[in-house]
């Protein structure tokens, strides 16, 4: 049995034993923090994003360094890695982690001890009733308080405080002043509602989950960056290819020309053959033109995605080192395609991490329709003396409180709660039916750009055939022209024809290469196809329940 001297010592002990476990408390919670590993050469100085390595068998890396004046000589690999550091959309999206990652500061901060403090001073100047009880007596009471705390909430539900409070009272009805002080620690447990951490920690996972998230939304921004500026530089070759294809047919066409007036002119052809010829001058002319002008807008939108230092940006040259050509691929089946994509797409382990987030919804709202039960307990040390420091002395003598209790709360008919947890059952269904989409969407994306792949690579030998068919054709209509056997018209329009077969073959190729980008993409393995390390690289895995 605890003698009554011993049990005194344990109270006054108690509130101090709280205050260390509440300082302790504050390392619990680690800070959480999102790492981006990067290899290789870094991009910009806050970058969470890795170039890819310009190979040497493509182009000499040395002589595609752009300076910041005069042409832009650059390679494909290089492009897309000065587009991932200066790009400024991608410049916006890298914040929007850090900017997230402080909502999981501030959900953490609900667990930080809160310290108060608080000192007052009062003046009370009343009359009352003598003790004489005939006459009335002036009363002057100066008081003067000060109260110290520290709590902090715990995740298991429990609210530790520890709490110090004096009081001096002078009145000039008493000679001596008038001075007490408490120590005490205050334990507050919920017993239905609130308790346990997979309760009262679910908000800083969500906040957690949102982080991961935007990590895979950078990553599928990212993804399309690069997706774009490999585009776009197949576009900027093309169009300089068509410009070369539309000199050479318009040279082809002023030679017609030549040879025809001289034809004319030995009154071996009529004059009305002139007009074709002339036409089709004109048209070339037109198209190389047409040609020009898309060239420049392609040029515009590759300088605006590589956003290269200097104030003469848009008026500087760009030279492509590397020219389209057929990479060897083996495209394997289109099931391993779609698997990958089911894994490993942007969107879709955004999605997964939504259910997440809605699992974790449904338990607090499944809480919530629990009354509100709470056990507290309070312990006290009290010290009474005729001044402040006399009474900490006397605060180890033989006063004391304690008292305990239990709190309950539970409103009729609870609709507020049960609404939230209704509203949390429909919400998760409704994100499980719509992961379900996506995938459908995510695997008809991966199945149609497989098929654009394949088609894009046959158009290649079939474009190179038509070509040369087309060739033989204007050479055929020529010599035909040049024995009085054919007319102008039929030369130019064998010229138009070779035109666009010629087109039609350099097309070929900067399709099939951008077939290729645009499957990658849809697959979401174009970053690790072009050795890029970003956040979001780990694919999402549901639990049992939600995965059947």
């Amino acid at each position: 049995m605890i003698s009554h001297r011993v049990f005194h010592k344990q109270i006054v002990a108690l509130p101090l034993v709280g205050l260390g476990l509440l300082i302790g408390s504050c390392a619990v919670f680690e800070k959480y923090e999102v790492r981006i590993e990067t290899v290789g050469k870094e991009i910009g100085k806050k970058s969470n994003l890795t170039p890819i390595e310009p190979k040497s068998n493509v182009a000499d890396p040395s002589k595609s360094s752009p300076p910041h004046k005069g042409p832009i000589r650059i390679i494909i690999q290089e492009a897309v890695l000065t587009a991932l550091e200066n790009n400024r959309s991608l410049i916006v999206e890298q914040l929007n982690p850090s900017i997230q990652q402080t909502a999981e500061e501030q959900e953490q901060a609900v667990f930080d001890p809160v310290f108060d403090a608080e000192v007052s001073a009062g003046r009370i100047d009343a009359q009352r009733l003598a003790k004489s009880g005939d006459t009335i007596e002036s009363v002057v009471t100066d008081t003067y308080e000060g109260d110290l705390s520290l709590k902090q909430f715990f995740s298991t539900g429990t609210t530790v405080e520890v709490a110090g409070t004096t009081e001096t009272t002078e009145s000039s009805l008493y000679v001596d002043p008038f001075s007490s002080t408490r120590f005490g620690l205050t334990v507050t447990q919920a017993l239905l509602r609130g308790r346990g951490a997979d309760v009262n920690l679910v908000k800083l996972r969500q906040a957690r989950l949102e982080t991961r998230i935007s990590n895979y939304e950078l990553r599928g921004f990212t993804e399309s960056l690069v997706a774009e500026v490999e585009t776009t530089y197949w576009d900027y070759a093309l169009a300089r290819r068509r410009i070369g294809i539309f000199q050479e047919s318009l040279k082809l066409a002023e030679q017609q020309l030549r040879q025809t007036k001289e034809i004319i002119a030995v009154g071996k052809l009529a004059e009305a053959e002139m007009a074709a010829v002339q036409a089709e001058v004109a048209l070339q002319r037109q198209g190389l033109i047409d040609a020009r002008s898309s060239m420049e807008s392609f040029r515009l939108r590759l300088l605006r995605l590589l956003n290269l230092p200097g104030n003469n940006l848009w008026n500087r040259e760009i030279i492509l080192l590397h020219e389209p050509t057929l990479p060897e691929v083996n495209l394997g089946d289109v099931e391993t395609h779609v698997s990958l994509a089911l894994r490993m797409r942007p969107d879709l382990n955004q999605a997964r991490l939504g259910i997440q987030q809605g699992d974790l919804e449904v338990s607090r709202t499944k809480n919530g329709l629990l009354p509100v039960m709470k056990l507290f307990v309070r312990l006290g040390k009290t010290g009474y003396a005729g001044s402040f420091s006399d009474s900490l002395t006397d605060i180890t003598g033989d006063n004391y409180d304690v008292s305990g209790g239990i709190s309950f709360q539970y409103p009729f008919r609870n609709r507020v709660a049960k609404a939230r947890q209704e509203r949390a059952l429909l919400r998760q269904d409704q994100a499980e039916k719509a992961l379900d989409n996506l995938e459908q969407l995510a695997e008809v994306d991966v199945r149609g750009a497989y098929i654009e792949v394949n088609r894009a690579k046959e158009q290649i030998d079939a474009s190179a055939a038509t070509r040369k068919f087309q060739e033989e054709k204007l050479r055929i209509e020529t010599e035909k022209f040049r024995v009085g056997r054919s007319t102008s018209f039929l030369v130019a329009q064998a010229q138009r024809d070779l035109l666009v077969s010629k087109i039609n073959e350099v097309q070929a190729v900067a399709n099939y290469l951008k077939a290729l980008i645009g499957l990658y993409r849809q697959e979401g393995s174009l970053l690790e196809r072009r050795g890029i390390s970003a956040p979001g690289s780990r694919p999402v895995v549901l639990s049992k329940k939600n995965n059947p």
